[in-house]
């Protein structure tokens, strides 16, 4: 399992705008283009597990700060789906 882990953890650490829309419209999640790129932005080179709830928690926050509180709830969900 920790495999599957870190593939999808290096996915997020990586992940470019159009990636990141590619995913929110698979899973149903609203997100502009803009919010995408700064989103992406703030990902890419990080260390970021998802599978941490704390350092979810602190992710989701520092993109609520930067997208706002909506689109920080709708990027939540969907590393919540990465996860399950």
């Amino acid at each position: 399992m920790k495999i599957f882990e870190n593939i999808i953890n290096y996915k997020i650490n990586n992940m470019t705008a159009t990636e990141l829309l590619k995913y929110a419209s698979q899973f149903q999640v609203s997100i502009t283009k803009q919010q995408a790129t700064k989103i992406a932005e703030y990902l890419r080179g990080k260390q970021i597990n998802i599978f941490d709830d704390t350092e979810r928690s602190k992710i989701v926050k520092e993109i609520a700060k930067i997208a706002g509180p909506e689109t920080a709830r709708e990027v939540n969900r969907l590393f919540i789906q990465f996860t399950k």
